[in-house]
């Protein structure tokens, strides 16, 4: 073989190997370069931020919350979210002593406001309202707020610095009726416990949470020109170490999916 054929096949293998190359290096490039080729983009799942949350929430969420945050977890892997639930003026509490948390969902707009040094854009994700619980059978055979105001009937409510119990006393005065209590509660969920336990005869609650109690309770309705509308504002947390993953779980409460979540448990669209 000639000293200048063979000199052209050498040249000639060294560009097919070089091309060979290349091409098995745009193959073994990024996702991104991968979705940029296909002409599609990577999983929005895959792509949130990852972390473990904690999420304070109002005690009215919390059966409702515990299937958003599951329902969360699963559209995000990767993310745990944890959620601490108490009243709302407990949650404020520990905020401002600056627990270790990353979003906010209170129950009312008021406590929220008081708190916007710590927190981000509050939006309001649900509403909620208030009904009478009342003990099983309904014996007092009470029908509206009024038949509260029978001191033969021992009624509970909340505190008046906790947001159910602002709303019950706003609902109560405005019909002009004085109620006096047997007990106030720091939260709703301890309201209805007292009802469920025969400890109390009636109760103001939220309408998810005495619709949860099952057949523990009846619920009397309360009209909507004597009733309050609870708005449920959420959150992040200026003090949050995961900052971007808390504003993604914030944000996502008012996506369809979580929209669907929070009404199937009763609650009103915001």
């Amino acid at each position: 073989m000639s000293p200048t054929l063979t000199r052209r096949r050498t040249v000639a293998a060294a560009a097919l190997s070089a091309a060979l190359i290349a091409g098995l290096t745009g193959c073994g490039g990024d996702d991104k370069s991968a979705a940029s080729a296909t002409g599609s983009a990577a999983p929005s799942a895959s792509a949130a931020p990852q972390a473990n949350l904690t999420v304070l929430a109002a005690s009215s969420l919390t059966d409702v919350f515990k299937t958003a945050g599951e329902a969360y977890q699963k559209s995000h892997p990767g993310t745990k979210v944890t959620f601490s639930f108490a009243g709302s003026q407990e949650l404020a509490a520990q905020v401002k002593q600056g627990a270790p948390a990353d979003a906010l969902v209170t129950a009312d707009t008021k406590t929220m406001d008081g708190l916007k040094a710590e927190t981000g854009e509050a939006k309001i994700i649900a509403k909620n309202r208030l009904v009478i619980a009342v003990g099983k059978g309904n014996p007092f055979k009470i029908d509206d707020l009024k038949d509260l105001a029978d001191t033969k009937v021992k009624v509970v409510l909340a505190a008046p610095e906790v947001p159910v119990g602002r709303y019950s006393k706003q609902i109560l005065d405005a019909q002009k009726v004085e109620v006096k209590p047997v007990s106030q509660e720091p939260n709703v969920r301890a309201v209805l416990s007292k009802v469920e336990l025969g400890e109390a005869d009636a109760g103001l609650v939220y309408k998810t949470d005495s619709a949860k109690s099952g057949d523990k309770v009846v619920t009397v309705e309360i009209p909507d020109d004597q009733n309050a509308v609870a708005s449920y504002p959420a959150a992040t947390l200026k003090q949050s170490k995961n900052a971007e993953a808390a504003a993604a779980f914030v944000a996502w409460l008012s996506t369809p999916e979580a929209q669907k979540i929070l009404q199937d448990a009763g609650f009103q669209q915001p």
